[in-house]
């Protein structure tokens, strides 16, 4: 690729020359600037004062005969076109004010149009009441009056847009009688630029090597972002581009080096995501042959494709995003061998929307935290339990909460356990908690993979209290092509 050409020192010093044959054009394109400036600010103006010319009689005489005509009955009120003539002067007053920012006089004007169209309504709505012509009538001497006093604020404006004009012309004499002096004083300002030039050669070679000197004490302090601005000096812009390609080399390795260290978590995870349940599997297997020994065929059949579907979406061909819709069938088909194994000890409830199904989430972060309510929360509960899992959306975010009515948690285990997830150390053994069971292997395996997969800080919220335990997390609502393109 061809390189971009700088300037040299030596570039510099001819271009020094032909700035100082520029500045002697100075004067004249400022003094053409001006004149051409103030010539088209001069028509704005009579163009002002010609349109709010044409808006006073519109306003005086149009508006209010148009309303006596609909008073007098001559015409209907809509015919009489009022309305539409209001609008038409609201519409030019507004393009004023735009062009005049805001002229006091204009946005009073523009507000007492509001106050005329006010009174023009009250005799429509008059009219369509029957009200007496008499009492009409006084409304419309106000509309008159209204009309009147807009009319005045009209010729005020014009009053003072001639003023503002006799200004310009007054300062179009002056600006000229200074331009002849700035002649003058050009040729003392292109000494000054010659002396500026030269100063600016020193400056050009000095700075960037200050700069660079900068640039590496920070690389070497570690702070990796610190970067070279680029120079147009050719002697110094390649060293310039060496010293931040190193800086971003730098960067790289250690990006790299970060990205090894997640993918080698993610791995560990995986292999813990892969594990089965021998004592699960086994005891869904000894159901199926207890439910075949009892020849309730529809119940093995239920069961085996429940297992079959339960260890299908498990290993989803390795990947590690499925649709809600599949994690919910893998959550189905875990619930659905539960429920055969605890009976009436079990109920369950998922309510998910279903404008998430479509939408793609990490597998297998809602049946472990089901998993994690039976055991230790509705098996510990005497009587019959309830799980419930809901979803919805959230500012962009899939909100889900699995739900059981179980034992809970004390408030000391509850804050070890929350303390343990935040700090990503093990979860309390039982043992320290009288009264509650397991280690919530599962909690910390499901926070740690939202966390790491999702990047961010937060991952399961827990309550529990003596109605039970509720687990929610939070994660970006996305559909499988931003998956694809990266979270």
């Amino acid at each position: 690729m061809k390189q971009t050409q700088g300037h040299s020192i030596a570039g510099d010093v001819g271009r020094s020359t032909s700035i100082l044959t520029m500045t002697l054009l100075i004067p004249a394109l400022l003094s053409l600037t001006f004149v051409l400036a103030t010539a088209y600010f001069f028509g704005r103006m009579t163009q002002r004062m010609e349109q709010e010319a044409a808006l006073e009689p519109l306003v005086e005489v149009t508006i209010p005969e148009s309303v006596w005509s609909a008073v007098a009955g001559r015409v209907s009120f809509e015919e009489c076109g009022a309305l539409e003539r209001i609008q038409e002067v609201n519409a030019r007053l507004d393009e004023l004010i735009r062009e005049t920012d805001g002229q006091m006089e204009l946005e009073v004007a523009r507000r007492t149009m509001d106050t005329l169209e006010q009174y023009v309504r009250a005799v429509e709505t008059g009219i369509q009441n029957g009200t007496p012509v008499e009492e009409l009538q006084r409304i419309l001497d106000e509309v008159r009056s209204v009309a009147q006093l807009i009319k005045n604020m009209l010729g005020n404006c014009i009053t003072q847009e001639a003023q503002d004009a006799g200004q310009v012309n007054r300062t179009l004499t002056r600006t000229a009688f200074i331009f002849a002096i700035a002649e003058i004083g050009i040729l003392v300002f292109g000494l000054l630029i010659s002396v500026h030039t030269r100063r600016s050669l020193q400056r050009s070679i000095r700075e960037p090597i200050e700069q660079l000197e900068q640039v590496t004490g920070d690389l070497a302090g570690g702070h990796l972002e610190a970067r070279a601005k680029p120079t147009d000096t050719v002697e110094l812009r390649d060293l310039t581009a060496s010293v931040n390609r190193m800086a971003d080399r730098i960067q790289e390795l250690i990006r790299q080096n970060r990205i090894e260290q997640e993918n080698l978590k993610k791995a560990e995870l995986r292999t813990l995501q892969a594990q089965v349940n021998p004592h699960f599997l086994y005891n869904t297997l000894d159901t199926i042959l207890w439910q075949a020994e009892e020849e309730n065929n529809q119940e093995v059949i239920h069961l085996t494709q429940a297992l079959s579907d339960f260890f299908r979406i498990s290993l989803s061909s390795g990947k590690d995003w499925i649709p809600v819709k599949e994690e919910l069938k893998h959550l189905s088909g875990y619930l659905a061998i539960q429920k055969v194994r605890y009976r009436d000890v079990l109920n369950y409830e998922i309510d998910v929307d279903n404008g998430l199904l479509e939408h793609t989430i990490l597998k297998l972060v809602l049946q472990p935290l089901v998993e994690n309510a039976i055991y230790h929360g509705i098996k510990e509960r005497r009587g019959g339990g309830k799980i419930i899992v809901s979803g919805h959306e959230e500012n962009g975010m899939m909100v889900f909460s699995v739900t059981d009515n179980g034992t809970g948690m004390s408030p000391e285990r509850l804050e070890a356990l929350r303390t343990s997830l935040a700090e990503g150390t093990d979860i309390p053994r039982a043992q320290e908690f009288p009264g509650h069971n397991g280690s919530g292997f599962g909690l910390r395996n499901v926070d740690q993979r939202i966390r790491l997969y999702y990047g961010q800080p937060d991952g399961l919220q827990i309550e529990s209290g003596r109605q039970g335990t509720t687990v929610t997390f939070r994660v970006p609502s996305k559909v499988k092509k931003e998956i694809q393109n990266g979270i």
